[in-house]
């Protein structure tokens, strides 16, 4: 029998690649109010930006990022086979949800009344 060589597991890699990732965006948050004085907010802004989005690239080589995108490319492509209701449809909906609500806001109201009247009328108080 031989010995199973295993392949290098690349989840210590992608740890670092994480933390990395957290450290870069925390120092661009850090210097983006670090030098809230020294920087004018343009300046401050483009540093925050460019923090986040090398945060991001970092993010996205791990199997975690890989796997993040492809479930947003699987949720955009299913977000477009999705059939919107038409205006007229939409309008009609709410138009049905309304009476609904205050049809049985107003059996409530009634059932409510009714054994209101029957607790004080066991108790005496009515």
């Amino acid at each position: 029998m031989e010995p199973q060589i295993e392949a290098p597991s690349s989840s210590r890699y992608d740890s670092l690649l994480l933390l990395g990732s957290a450290l870069l965006l925390v120092g661009g948050m850090l210097a983006f109010y670090w030098f809230s004085g020294e920087l004018n907010a343009a300046l401050r802004l483009l540093i925050l930006l460019a923090a986040l989005g090398a945060s991001v690239a970092l993010a996205y080589r791990t199997q975690l990022g890989q796997d993040l995108w492809g479930y947003v490319i699987g949720a955009r492509s299913e977000l477009r086979k999705v059939v919107w209701p038409s205006r007229q449809e939409t309008m009609q909906a709410t138009l049905m949800i309304a009476v609904v609500v205050l049809i049985m806001s107003v059996l409530l109201w009634g059932l409510d009344s009714v054994l209101l009247f029957g607790v004080k009328s066991l108790t005496g108080r009515g």
